[in-house]
């Protein structure tokens, strides 16, 4: 074998099989050092490795050694070694599977790390545990991951709320109107059959036309209870993207036991997030009512409950609102999730119930609540 194959099999195997792979050259060293001070305190792991016969049951001390590589230096390994998708992962893991509280309690750590979605919902569980300068460092980490999410949303946004495709030909070239099937019947004539393609001389390209939108009402409810900590962040990001638009008035509101209406905040989800209090226990029947009593005109109105459905108020009164709101003309969305994976874990059982009186059950992505909402407005 090659060195740099030997020395792969080495990382993979561990110290026992320099015997047979040779030692790590000084960069995969580091490597196999940094992966040892994360991986080396997972006991499943080790005692995985000794039923397969692995080299690191005894290896993977976990921070036995005479020198204890502390968190600072670790993050400047991770950082000079390993490729950006490979640090996030290791950054991830540190905080969600081994729990390091460092990385979100040491200013000095939180200055070194880069923010991505997984710190966001890190800061979001433990900021209550911070002393305000470590909450100053981390809310940096709030505004950038925020920040990268709204404007990736805007743009759904506006293409999603710009007007609608009517027949009449554009002379505005842009992407998004392309009309390929009048292009291609227009440019036939310029058919190459030795390339077997369509040269494009004269393309086409709709015109849209922008509808008049009549006043319509969205009610985001957002269950916070810990397992819904990506929703929540993608719900803030959501309620400020559509807030400014002309002819929808938004509101956000937080549950758990109790009702908050953010609404006041929502054109800002950094301070939204900042104040979300994670955890406690669910009354998504509280909330509904809630929301019930904001709705001005019932069959412009959108009321998207965001939430797992495990109640722990009363799923009677529940249903009977849910139901009553439907009845009179409101858009009943039950959202499951409102996240980039849309995965859920919830209680189809209480779930059906709603959809069985009207209500829309489903688990979206931010961009796929954008056009559901659009649709419903009439753009």
């Amino acid at each position: 074998m090659m060195g740099a194959e030997l020395e792969r099999w080495r990382l993979i195997l561990g110290p026992a099989a320099e015997r047979s792979t040779g030692g790590l050259s000084d960069e995969n060293a580091g490597r196999d050092a940094a992966l040892d001070w994360l991986y080396g305190r997972d006991e499943d792991l080790g005692k995985r490795e000794v039923r397969r016969g692995g080299a690191r049951s005894d290896s993977r001390s976990g921070g036995d050694d005479p020198s204890i590589v502390t968190t600072v230096d670790w993050l400047d390994g991770i950082h000079r070694l390993f490729p950006k998708e490979t640090v996030e992962r290791l950054e991830r893991d540190a905080i969600e599977r081994y729990e390091i509280h460092d990385v979100l309690t040491d200013p000095e750590v939180l200055a070194r790390v880069e923010p991505n979605p997984a710190l966001l919902k890190a800061v979001l569980r433990t900021k209550h545990l911070m002393n305000p300068q470590v909450l100053a460092a981390a809310r940096r980490i709030v505004e950038e991951v925020v920040r990268a999410l709204v404007e990736k949303l805007s743009v759904e946004v506006r293409t999603a709320f710009t007007g609608s495709r009517n027949r009449k030909p554009s002379r505005h070239r842009r992407a998004r109107d392309f009309d390929l099937k009048t292009t291609l019947h227009a440019n036939l004539k310029h058919y190459r059959p030795e390339e077997r393609r369509v040269a494009i001389e004269k393309p086409r390209f709709h015109s849209r036309t922008a509808k008049r939108l009549e006043q319509w009402q969205l009610v985001l409810l957002v269950d916070q209870s810990g397992s819904m900590v990506s929703s929540v962040v993608h719900s803030a990001v959501t309620a400020a993207c559509l807030y400014a638009l002309p002819g929808l008035k938004t509101h956000l509101v937080a549950f758990d036991t109790d009702v908050v209406d953010m609404t006041s905040e929502v054109d800002d989800p950094v301070e939204t997030l900042m104040k979300v209090q994670l955890g406690g226990g669910t009354d998504i029947a509280r909330a509904v009512d809630y929301a019930a009593g904001l709705v001005e005109n019932p069959r412009r109105s959108i009321v998207v409950l965001i939430t797992d459905f495990y109640e722990g108020g009363s799923e009677t009164r529940l249903v009977h609102t849910v139901k009553q709101l439907c009845q009179q003309g409101t858009q009943v969305l039950g959202l499951a999730a409102l996240d980039e994976e849309a995965n859920p874990s919830y209680d189809r059982a209480l779930a059906a119930r709603l959809a069985e009186h009207g209500a829309h059950i489903s688990a979206m992505t931010p961009s796929h609540l954008v056009e559901f909402v659009a649709e419903r407005l009439g753009t």
